[in-house]
């Protein structure tokens, strides 16, 4: 164990069964999937069409669908938890699955959060406040914004590539925007470790930017102009509106407040005291990505 309680990834990793990976096609969950299988750790793809994923064992699931819940659960003892996307009331949902997966004989969860959503807050902070009440062995990771927000199928990513632009709310405000491999490989230090963290983890890059900072370095590592427009926050919650449900396009602007008062403005070394390496920086990614 480190200093301040969390597992350390030296040493023999405790011996699993099955990881449950849920949103094994997603963005971290792919990640944590791959790297799993690829140390030899068995693992259950889940996801809504069990597409099929390199090394670990495809299943449906669908966390609106208890009916897939069993399937997904039997023979598994650690579970990795992405959240359903765009429900800001996802306890609902979560919380019986949770109680089920610790019936079935699940000892170990490690939930994605979010920086910005502490115990007890809204959406997933709800679970997150629950988690070590069903589980003895735990951990909530709370990164900081991706950078692959900016190169995948993100909606920023995509407003990039068709022109060049980055709206946000965020004004001058910076944020430690973290590479989702860090995010998989603490994930995986955090399902594997003989001792699990037991406590939340606030992951960050090795830096804060603004998002004015993010448009330059992309404009100079990409070779294309790239630019940031700022919103107010009723301009972005409108603008998300067109695309998903208004309560949850005023969360994410009221995110983007926050993060303009200073909210996202600090960087952590979680990445570095749980893997043994530093985190990635976003000029870093860009470089080693194919254009």
């Amino acid at each position: 164990m480190t200093t301040d309680g969390t597992a350390s990834t030296t040493g023999t990793p405790a011996a699993t069964g099955t990881t449950l990976v849920i949103g094994a096609t997603g963005t971290t969950g792919s990640r944590t999937a791959a790297r799993l299988t690829a140390a030899g750790h068995r693992v259950r793809a889940a996801g809504r069409r069990a597409t099929p994923v390199a090394g670990a064992e495809p299943v449906a699931f669908d966390w609106y669908d208890p009916a897939t819940h069993a399937a997904a659960l039997d023979g598994v003892d650690r579970v990795y938890l992405v959240p359903p996307l765009g429900d800001s009331e996802p306890a609902r949902v979560m919380l019986p699955f949770l109680q089920r997966a610790r019936a079935a004989g699940t000892h170990r969860a490690v939930l994605l959060s979010s920086s910005a959503i502490p115990e007890g807050g809204p959406a997933v902070g709800v679970v997150h406040q629950a988690l070590p009440g069903l589980f003895e062995q735990w951990a909530v990771l709370r990164p900081s914004w991706f950078m692959q927000n900016f190169t995948g199928t993100h909606a920023h990513a995509q407003s990039i590539r068709e022109d060049g632009t980055i709206w946000t709310a965020t004004g001058s405000g910076r944020v430690g925007f973290v590479d989702a491999e860090d995010i998989a490989a603490v994930a995986v230090a955090a399902l594997t470790a003989e001792h699990a963290p037991n406590t939340d983890l606030v992951l960050t890059g090795p830096e804060t930017l603004g998002y004015d900072d993010i448009a330059t370095i992309l404009t100079e590592v990409t070779g294309r102009p790239v630019v940031h427009r700022r919103l107010s926050y009723e301009q972005l919650r409108d603008r998300l509106a067109a695309h998903t449900p208004v309560p949850f396009a005023a969360m994410l602007a009221g995110l983007d407040r926050a993060i303009a008062e200073g909210a996202e403005d600090r960087v952590t070394d979680t990445v570095q005291r749980l893997t043994g390496r530093p985190a990635r920086s976003f000029r870093a990614l860009l470089e080693s990505e194919p254009r």
